[in-house]
């Protein structure tokens, strides 16, 4: 059903239908007309050929003339029979009283009992009848020509004198069979004709209705792929007629729309692809403040998923109770800072409008300053720690010499203590800048590393031996006299190999070994261990000192920080060992950490990739070549 639907939908059966029906029309029009005239041409042949000779109605009005004997009446009859046509049935002869005095009849039972109302208005003279008709017949089928004819004493069908009468009336009865039967085989074949001429033009409505609907079907195929995204069908349609050069626009329309696709397609994957990896979050809202848009970046910023967020309101997305509408925020000159859990996020608004000054929507700008504040708040903290660091061994400096210039330098024992005190403060402040110096060249990248394969097993047991004279000697500075004592865990089946810069490792061990002995108590332990963790070398220092908090053992690698700082500075620390040690074993890809709990100790722990036994052997070959 839908199928017939479809078809009787088509322009193609339409085209085909109305080509069809004209030609019906034309042919039907033209047959009537045709059929028609051939009848008329028939009748009016038929009237010519019934219509009596002059000499025989002459004849026929002597024989009606009663005083002209029976030698008339006889040539009368005579000449009724002798009138022969292959169209007559009946030939009758009234005189002006409507009697029938002559007659010829190839068919009586067709003849009239009495005189028919026709001949009687022509007996009449009157002129309202009609020369020829056609009427039924009265038995059988069909219709039979009736030719009535006025006959006047002159021997004319017109009088001689006004107001004359007809002395009689001939009527001629003749059979149409054979006039009709002629329209009728003109029918028929005018129907063949027809019917054949019907066959042909469905056939030819098809084939044109067919060449004109092909290129539109191949068209619309063509613009409902280009409809669904497909741009490479191209039609061959070719002619310089209007369809041919719809076609040809329609495959320029195409090229034009997949160059146009293209270039969208690409700005789209550019700028998602900006948008993707851009380090800012970027949100996108419509004129309600509703997110239509939310980067990578952004996402992670604010902890929360793409379908989450998009839909919300940008003000509950940022937590901005301040701010209701997006009036507020287009009032908000400046950038604005939003805490997002531990993160510190810059917020920058940027409106979008249209050629009429109308806000479409507005761009916001996601910016972790985080980073960017705890980098300042450090500086300050530097800044703060240097100064207060310096100022102190500057004071006491200054106070020392007042007084050595007050008269202090007249006692030669308070001037040998005095200059003492000086001069450890000077040299304090001489590793303080030192120590600066050396972190700023690893911040800038200059500090020099000359990197070689050692063995840390030897060179551990090399430093802890010096430790351990140091501790054996008599030294003001560690407090030898508190009996620390150093334990090793150091392997000796094993070999560890690490590709680094000695002086600068050696720098970092002296650093940690000095804090364990300065912060453990007297007769404590320092457990060094060396051991394998993995692909990596791992190195612990532990001592028995008071430990760290935890909050504070993310801070120990900062400069200047310490967790007892009168301590400290009293053992005089500069705040900076940890802080270069962390330097160096980070520019060695390692990684350096603290265990500790309150009042048991700490233990310091760094990773170092060790080489592998492959290519140790390898650079031993080249040693040995």
């Amino acid at each position: 059903m839908k199928v017939i639907v479809k078809l009787l939908q088509s322009i193609r059966f339409r085209i085909t239908f109305v080509f069809v029906l004209f030609l019906i029309v034309i042919l039907e029009s033209f047959g009537v007309f045709f059929v028609h005239q051939i009848e008329q041409h028939d009748l009016m042949a038929s009237e010519a050929e019934l219509t009596m000779p002059t000499y025989v109605t002459k004849k026929i009005v002597e024989g009606l003339d009663t005083g002209t004997g029976k030698v008339n009446q006889e040539k009368m009859h005579t000449a009724v029979k002798d009138f022969d046509s292959n169209l007559v049935e009946n030939v009758l002869v009234y005189d002006k009283s409507g009697k029938i005095v002559s007659s010829q009849s190839t068919k009586k039972s067709l003849l009239p009992k009495t005189i028919d109302s026709n001949s009687e208005i022509a007996l009449d003279g009157g002129n309202s009848y009609l020369k020829i008709r056609t009427q039924d017949r009265d038995q059988g089928s069909g219709q039979q020509a009736v030719v009535t004819r006025q006959l006047y004493a002159n021997g004319t069908n017109s009088p001689s004198k006004s107001g004359e009468k007809p002395v009689g009336v001939v009527v001629v009865y003749a059979s149409l069979a054979k006039v009709y039967a002629n329209a009728r085989q003109i029918l028929v074949l005018f129907l063949l004709a027809g019917l054949l001429t019907l066959v042909a033009s469905v056939y030819l409505a098809f084939i044109l209705s067919r060449t004109l609907t092909r290129p539109i079907e191949i068209i619309n195929k063509q613009t409902a792929r280009i409809a669904a995204g497909d741009y490479s069908m191209v039609n061959t349609i070719s002619g310089s007629d209007e369809i041919s050069q719809l076609a040809h626009s329609v495959n320029t329309l195409s090229n034009r729309i997949a160059e146009s696709t293209e270039i969208i397609s690409n700005e789209r994957n550019r700028l998602h692809s900006v948008l993707h990896h851009m380090a800012d979050g970027v949100l996108l809202t419509n004129a309600n403040g509703q997110l239509t848009i939310i980067n990578q970046a952004a996402t992670k910023l604010l902890g929360v998923s793409e379908q989450a967020a998009l839909g919300q309101q940008v003000f509950d997305l940022l937590d901005l109770p301040e701010y209701q509408s997006v009036r507020d925020l287009i009032k908000q000159q400046r950038a604005m800072t939003v805490d997002v859990g531990q993160r510190i996020i810059e917020v920058r608004v940027s409106l979008i409008k249209n050629p009429s000054g109308l806000i479409n929507a507005m761009v916001l700008i996601l910016h972790d300053i985080t980073e960017q504040k705890k980098i300042d708040q450090d500086r300050r903290d530097f800044v703060s720690n240097v100064s207060h660091e310096l100022r102190t061994p500057l004071t006491t400096v200054a106070s020392y010499v007042e007084s050595l210039q007050e008269g202090a330098k007249e006692d030669p024992k308070i001037l040998g203590e005095f200059l003492t005190v000086i001069q450890n403060e000077t040299d304090r402040m001489s590793r303080m800048v030192s120590d600066l110096l050396e972190l700023s060249r690893m911040d800038q990248g200059t500090m020099e590393v000359k990197t070689e394969l050692v063995q840390l097993n030897t060179m551990l047991n090399f430093i802890l031996d010096r430790f351990d004279m140091i501790l054996l000697s008599p030294s003001k500075d560690l407090n030898s006299d508190r009996k620390i004592k150093i334990v090793r865990h150091i392997p000796t089946d094993q070999e560890f190999w690490v590709d680094i810069d000695h002086d600068k490792m050696t720098q970092v061990i002296d650093n940690l070994m000095n804090n364990a002995i300065k912060y453990s108590p007297d007769g404590g332990t320092i457990t060094v261990s060396l051991e394998k963790s993995g692909d990596k070398a791992l190195i612990s220092i532990k001592d028995q000192g008071l430990g760290i908090p935890a909050a504070d053992q993310e801070k120990v690698f900062n400069r200047f920080f310490r967790v007892d700082k009168s301590r400290s500075r009293a053992q005089g620390g500069t705040g900076l060992g940890l802080a270069i040690s962390k330097e160096v074993i980070e520019k060695f890809n390692g990684r350096i950490w603290v265990e500790s709990k309150e009042n048991e100790g700490s233990t310091f722990k760094m990773t170092l990739n060790y080489v592998q036994d492959d290519l140790l052997s390898t650079e031993k070959q080249w040693d040995e070549d």
